[in-house]
């Protein structure tokens, strides 16, 4: 049996260590927020954060995050950078299909959470590899600045 902090609760479930993280949120935990894409780490629809830091959960192995906090999608309102970066996502309606969407949310709060004030290199940097089909991207920055200002 293995016991995470997801969301600040401590959750248990039964998964081999090489369990990719995303295949226990959504199989096992039943928490369908976080969305499969590639399966290579590439489009970032599977991101997550761990200890504050966005990772893809596809390709992170359960067995290697122990110890460490777990945040996903239905998490991030709870945290002053999520509430933040959802205020501007509905205020500018950046989504369109919507399917990247809680990649691109949990980036971008963990990007606020490390940088108050972005510029747009910083945006670029930490946005990079969350793949929007829709090309949405013009609507993102925008509501990542939005959401570091305050307004």
């Amino acid at each position: 049996m293995t016991t995470l902090t997801i969301n600040g609760e401590l959750k248990s479930f039964d998964a081999p260590s090489d369990m990719p993280l995303l295949w226990v949120l959504r199989d096992l935990l039943g928490m369908t927020g976080t969305k499969f894409g590639c399966g290579i780490a590439q489009c970032g629809a599977c991101t997550v954060q761990v200890d504050g830091r966005a990772v893809r959960s596809c390709v992170l192995p359960v067995g290697a995050i122990a110890d460490r906090a777990v945040t996903t999608i239905e998490g991030i309102g709870a945290t002053a950078a999520g509430v933040k970066v959802q205020k501007a996502w509905l205020d500018l309606e950046v989504a369109q299909c919507g399917y990247c969407q809680m990649g691109q949310i949990m980036a971008a709060a963990a990007l606020l959470a490390a940088t108050a004030n972005p510029d747009d290199s910083d945006i670029d940097a930490a946005m990079a590899g969350n793949i929007c089909r829709c090309g949405t991207y013009v609507r993102i920055r925008a509501a990542i600045k939005q959401a570091a200002s305050g307004r």
